[in-house]
């Protein structure tokens, strides 16, 4: 049984209970996204070979505190660090650290700032330098699956509708789904209800309906799905070391589809590659 609560008379934390947002709410995640979206937006220019995932880290953490916000990742369950990145073969939540990046590396970069109790939580993908063909399809592709997803989010349909949109096209690419992460509800709280899976079926999952705020970000491996978790307790990579690739969109549900509340302001969605001709 699913339960929907107006948001306003929702304790802040998550109790299963899915919530439904005000315009007044979506008007303060506008505010929270789009400085995290200016954020990834710098970053395009500051990633490159030689750079350190640590300088990044540092970046984030300054830029947040320039604008009144803070890093929602700072400290949250023990994890020390003001932004996951996760390069190559590491397909979620990678820890920065004084490695410079290298010439043909991928990195996802997921940032998530709190400004006046709103969370904005999105990520993009980096080219560093050149990168091998085989790279650049996986972002294609990865980043593809993304829009085919939130082109799912519609009043009246199921969370699965999501899931099938992006499984679909992910393997017809031949390339897999990971299923140990998924999207979330986000607003309020960092972490919310309801889990958004990145596969399944258009007829599974609670019903989307108008004031729901979620993130769709969906994994996409070149190799098979599977992941594991190193002795960090954090750092989750592809089994079979194949690359992996991530792109995070924060949405909200409105009363004839959604709207992306993390866009970059820059154009820059997907740094690196070519603008899109939609």
């Amino acid at each position: 049984m699913v339960n929907y609560i107006e948001a306003v008379s929702a304790p802040l934390k998550n109790t299963g209970a899915i919530r439904l947002y005000s315009p007044e709410d979506f008007a303060g995640m506008r505010k929270a996204c789009l400085l995290t979206a200016r954020c990834l937006d710098e970053l395009a220019a500051i990633v490159q070979p030689g750079v350190t995932t640590q300088a990044i880290d540092r970046f984030v953490f300054e830029f947040g505190l320039d604008h009144g916000a803070l890093p929602a990742t700072l400290n949250y369950r023990g994890y020390k660090y003001s932004v996951c990145t996760s390069i190559n073969h590491v397909v979620c939540h990678g820890m920065p650290d004084d490695k410079p990046l290298r010439e043909g590396d991928i990195v996802n970069i997921d940032v998530t700032y709190i400004l006046d109790g709103w969370h904005g939580d999105s990520s993009r993908m980096y080219p560093v330098g050149q990168v091998k063909r085989a790279a650049e399809r996986l972002l294609e592709v990865t980043y593809e699956c993304l829009l085919r997803g939130i082109a799912a989010v519609r009043p009246g349909s199921r969370t699965g509708a999501i899931g099938e949109a992006i499984q679909t096209y992910a393997e017809a690419e031949r390339c897999s789904v990971v299923r140990d992460f998924c999207g979330h509800g986000v607003g309020r709280l960092f972490h919310d209800s309801p889990n958004i899976l990145h596969y399944g079926r258009a007829d599974e999952g609670p019903e989307m309906k108008e004031g729901m705020i979620f993130t769709i970000e969906p994994m996409i491996n070149l190799g098979k799905p599977h992941v594991k978790v190193l002795s960090d307790g954090w750092t989750a990579v592809t089994r079979d070391r194949s690359l992996s690739a991530q792109y995070e969109h924060a949405v909200g549900v409105t009363a004839t589809g959604c709207e992306i509340f993390t866009l970059s302001p820059g154009g820059v969605d997907r740094p690196g590659l070519p603008p899109l001709s939609r």
